[in-house]
């Protein structure tokens, strides 16, 4: 049992996060306290681009970025991160990441860049984001875009990606490397593949042997289709965690719907590191408590969630734990990339 919270969570607009004591609003913008010190968010996306692969301007900034939850929407810091969308938001998301991003029409999308992130993370103290491109087979190139999004913009740390079904798919993890990706991103929903899959145990095997690690989507979240569903199920997952001890793998969404399982598999294998983003403020503290607190992460699914609130939850939920506040904000992040402290201005 969690003690209940001092400090409200249900919100009629995000924008309301300002009655917390850590944000304010300047100019109808969310910012933060910076004597919080810094957050590193390992968990964020750039537009997805497939088929075409320049429908958007990743150094661009058309307009402020519109979040696939709208910072202005009803927000519930007790649930499930997506039990905040509507029917509306629902549908306006899946045409601007599906039809939308095949043919590269206007969209949500077009504002979902480099220069709009780092925008919030300014104004929010968050350092440094890590860019989680998302590829299939032949038809998107996105790690290569993310990869120069991450080098043209210093905030921003970019990590690869490859379908396990590509042809090259080792080669292809090299050169991301060598254009400078601290890890690889799976995602079984997306790409169509459980993540037991002998083809995606050898890019686990690569990976390990590149010293980079492997974040996956993790779990079923419920909005996704019935394949997808079963691709993220917690029990494809073990298999992988145990044939590759030397391969870090961090649960994006620590498990989703399923954190009970990502708790069990967190505490049992030390190869095993924890992401938070979309779970409630309860799961957070549960989080802290249960997995080892030196591999659990901050991150937020920018641009589905403005960052703030990703940040409420984290605060409200190590209000009195400052050490831990510390280590899951940027300390364990700093850790796992392997990031010189000067590069994100932590630099004494």
């Amino acid at each position: 049992m969690h003690p209940p919270t001092r400090h409200p969570t249900r919100f009629a607009s995000g924008l309301d996060l300002a009655e917390l004591p850590w944000f304010e609003l300047r100019d109808g913008r969310l910012v933060r306290d910076p004597s919080l010190g810094p957050a590193i968010d390992v968990h964020t996306h750039l537009a997805l681009s497939f088929i075409r692969q320049d429908t958007v301007d990743l150094s661009a900034a058309p307009r402020p970025a519109e979040h696939y939850l709208p910072v202005d929407a009803a927000l519930d810091l007790e649930v499930y991160a997506n039990r905040n969308f509507t029917p509306e938001h629902m549908k306006a998301m899946k045409l601007d990441l599906g039809l939308k991003g095949v043919l590269g029409l206007e969209g949500m999308r077009d504002t979902h860049t480099a220069p709009n992130l780092v925008r919030e993370m300014e104004e929010l103290g968050i350092v440094a984001a890590v860019l989680l491109p998302i590829d299939l087979p032949v038809i998107s190139r996105n790690a290569e875009a993310f990869l120069e999004a991450a080098d043209r913009h210093a905030p921003l740390v970019g990590f690869g990606s490859v379908h396990p079904f590509e042809e090259d798919y080792a080669g292809r993890l090299e050169r991301q490397k060598r254009a400078g990706a601290r890890g690889v991103k799976i995602h079984p929903a997306v790409q169509m593949l459980p993540p037991d899959h002998p083809r995606a145990m050898e890019v686990y095997r690569t990976c390990g042997e590149l010293g980079l690690p492997v974040f996956w989507h993790c779990g079923p979240v419920d909005i996704e289709g019935r394949w997808g569903r079963y691709c993220s199920q917690l029990k494809h997952y073990w298999r992988a965690v145990q044939a590759f001890p030397d391969t870090t793998f961090v649960l994006g969404h620590s498990g989703a719907m399923q954190l009970d399982q990502g708790i069990e598999l967190a505490r049992m294998y030390p190869n095993v590191w924890c992401e938070i983003a979309s779970q409630s403020v309860a799961h957070v503290g549960r989080l802290i408590e249960e997995v080892p607190i030196e591999r659990v992460m901050f991150g937020t699914d920018w641009p589905f969630y403005h960052q703030a609130a990703g940040l409420a939850k984290v605060l409200i939920a190590t209000e009195d734990k400052p050490t831990e506040r510390a280590m899951l904000l940027h300390q364990n992040a700093m850790r796992l990339l392997n990031l010189d402290p000067a590069s994100v201005g932590l630099a004494a």
